[in-house]
């Protein structure tokens, strides 16, 4: 009789907790249902009505927002790609070979070097911008993609670092005595050893770099500064600009399909990035 009221009660605390995740789960994404709705309704019942589905729907706002200006969202979505995609590329290589030679390898001054790397997550981007932009003004590099591609190759991002080296302190060191023994020299046993074992972890800062860069404002206006060379952060600010009203359904039609890439990413390569936030290398 117990163990059925044990069972019961048990069976009641579960439905309860998936309700409850259930309802937190709709509130969190509601307003990109709103977003992705809003995009059918015209201005007006925008922002005078709180239904959620259009009374009178407009079925052009996709087209009309993507065609829309002297460019189409074809070549802003274009140059997004061509600045994220090697970006995120750039900092998973660099960040594992630095990650690398403060987790396996002993050095001078490695301990002054590390904390000093860790320092630099404590700056904020308002203090560095300034000197940034005058030393990338000096190079020439205004009014194109260096100022996020270059930095990357030199490992600029000491979160990715940071995470990368606590989940190869959790890597057992006999691998690499395993591997020397086989004649493998440090290189091979990055490559063909931690790097497969790195899975979770590149994908966690893969995801975070894809979204952070995807999403940057602030960086792409203070270095680019021709709309040919817009992203799509900035082609959403650029629909605001206009001397006539905004029409709200295009931009909610354009904003829908410019967070896509990253709800996309983040769902196909969920698995691994939960591995990679709750994990810092093998247990046991």
């Amino acid at each position: 009789m117990m163990t059925r009221k044990k069972k019961s009660r048990r069976l009641i605390r579960i439905t309860l907790i998936y309700i409850a995740l259930t309802l937190l789960g709709i509130f969190m994404i509601y307003p990109l249902i709103w977003m992705f709705f809003s995009s059918f309704k015209s201005n007006n019942e925008i922002f005078g009505s709180l239904r959620l589905l259009p009374k009178q729907v407009i079925w052009d706002s996709f087209y009309r927002g993507w065609n829309s200006g002297q460019f189409t969202y074809g070549l802003f979505f274009k140059n997004t790609f061509l600045l994220v995609i090697p970006v995120v590329l750039f900092t998973l290589v660099s960040s594992t070979l630095v990650a690398y030679g403060f987790a396996r390898f002993n050095f001078p001054l490695k301990g002054i070097l590390f904390t000093v790397m860790i320092s630099t997550l404590m700056l904020p981007n308002a203090v560095i911008i300034i000197p940034r932009y005058i030393l990338f003004n000096r190079f020439g590099w205004l009014n194109s993609y260096k100022p996020f591609t270059v930095p990357s190759i030199f490992a600029c991002h000491p979160f990715f670092i940071f995470m990368l080296v606590q989940f190869l302190r959790g890597l057992p060191r006999e691998l690499d005595e395993s591997a020397t023994i086989d004649g493998c020299n440090s290189f091979v046993i990055l490559v063909r050893i931690h790097i497969p074992l790195l899975k979770p972890a590149l994908f966690s800062a893969a995801i975070f770099q894809f979204i952070w860069t995807w999403n940057d404002f602030f960086n792409s206006l203070i270095y680019i500064n021709s709309v040919k060379k817009y992203t799509i952060s900035l082609a959403l600010r650029m629909s605001l600009d206009t001397a006539a009203a905004a029409n709200w359904n295009e931009i909610l039609a354009m904003s829908t399909l410019a967070i896509l890439p990253c709800v996309l990413i983040f769902f196909f390569a969920q698995k691994y990035f939960v591995e990679g936030i709750a994990t810092t290398g093998l247990k046991g």
